[in-house]
């Protein structure tokens, strides 16, 4: 039988300074810390409760705020379950008088003083960490939110660059084309006819002016300061259709359209009518060569059905362009929920038909002829 060891000092020492050291690291390893933490309250029983006490509460305070409450719990059952079996330990070897244990005579006191203090530490840590979680989260929700509206922000300015993009494809590539075909025209015309020459020019700066505020309305888009004076043009639509034709005719393509229905009252179906019938004819005009007739139906009902034809036999070897022209009026059409399609036909020509869905108010019969 040991009467009294005494225990090295430096032992205590020296595990007292590892678990120090461990409990620096309780924020970013808390369970690691607890288990350094548990075996220190494990080997207190003989070296001294006050080894393993202090950092056992930490360890749980730790793992309450900085990992869960459910960490916690099952901590404090583990800090609980060496708690008593250390005092089970010392019971046992203080009565079989093994040897003397320095903790025997107030073990039961000292254990429940453990069991309390770290059960505070806990309701605590678990108050703190409960705090700190919401926080955290009404921060990452806050980001989350502030990265959607980034990104709804980023999808409306290339939604908004898009529509600018096909507007001014529609605007430019039809009054070049036709003041284009309207100059050649009056330089054919200039030692023939002088009066028709002239009369071909002024048609030209009536399509240029027309251009250009069709431009100006567009870059008023742009503005980031809108005067309240400004009036607001309206966009062309279906009633403006038979003005464009005949920009057509006098540019020397021979148009011909016919229009069965009433208009849609939604202003934006009415600019896609426009620009469809708008694009098609200046591909025609572009084009088509020796056409003697370009066909535009537009049958306006449940759905709106455009239909637009040449007879050309010959087309320019470059083909119909780049596609952009087409592929912004699929755009246009698809926010409708409708088709185009577009392309050479059978027997020689060319072809292009569109159609979307639209609320008729009441039918009607327009009929125009060149």
């Amino acid at each position: 039988m040991i009467a009294n060891p005494s225990w090295p000092l430096a032992l205590r020492f020296a595990l007292a300074a590892i678990v120090g050291c461990a409990l620096i690291a309780r924020r970013q390893r808390p369970r690691a810390v607890f288990a350094i933490a548990a075996t220190a309250l494990g080997l207190s029983v003989f070296l001294g409760r006050d080894v393993g006490f202090v950092p056992a509460v930490f360890a749980l305070y730790a793992l309450a705020v900085f990992r869960s409450v459910r960490s916690a719990w099952i901590g404090y059952a583990i800090t609980a379950a060496i708690t008593l079996l250390s005092l089970t330990t010392t019971s046992l070897l203080a009565n079989a008088l093994v040897f003397y244990i320095p903790l025997a005579a107030d073990a039961t006191p000292s254990a429940f003083f453990v069991l309390a203090v770290c059960l505070v530490a806990v309701l605590i840590g678990s108050n703190v960490g409960n705090r700190r979680r919401y926080l955290d989260a009404l921060i990452d929700r806050a980001r989350q939110l502030a990265h959607e509206r980034d990104q709804q922000a980023e999808t409306a300015t290339a939604a908004e660059r898009s529509r600018i993009a096909r507007e001014m494809h529609d605007i430019v590539s039809h009054s070049l084309t036709v003041m284009i075909a309207l100059a050649d025209g009056s330089a054919r015309l200039a030692d023939k006819a002088p009066a028709r020459s002239a009369e071909t020019m002024r048609m030209v700066a009536e399509t240029g002016r027309s251009a250009l505020a069709d431009m100006r309305r567009l870059l008023g888009v742009l503005r980031t300061d809108s005067d309240e004076d400004d009036a607001i043009e309206p966009q062309p639509g279906v009633s403006e259709l038979n003005e464009l034709v005949e920009r057509f005719r006098a540019a020397g393509l021979p148009v011909r359209i016919t229009i069965t229905g009433t208009p849609p009252e939604d202003t934006g179906q009415q600019l896609t009518v426009f620009r469809i019938v708008q694009e098609a004819l200046t591909n025609a005009l572009r084009y088509a060569s020796l056409a003697t007739s370009v066909t535009v139906v537009i049958d306006i009902g449940d759905r709106i059905r455009i239909t637009i034809e040449d007879d050309a036999t010959v087309h320019d070897s470059d083909g119909r362009g780049s596609g952009s022209g087409l592929l912004g009026l699929r755009e246009r059409v698809a926010l409708y929920g409708g088709t185009l399609e577009a392309g050479p036909r059978r027997g020689g020509g060319w072809r292009l038909s569109a159609s979307f869905d639209t609320i008729p108010v009441r039918p009607r019969t327009e009929e125009t002829a060149p």
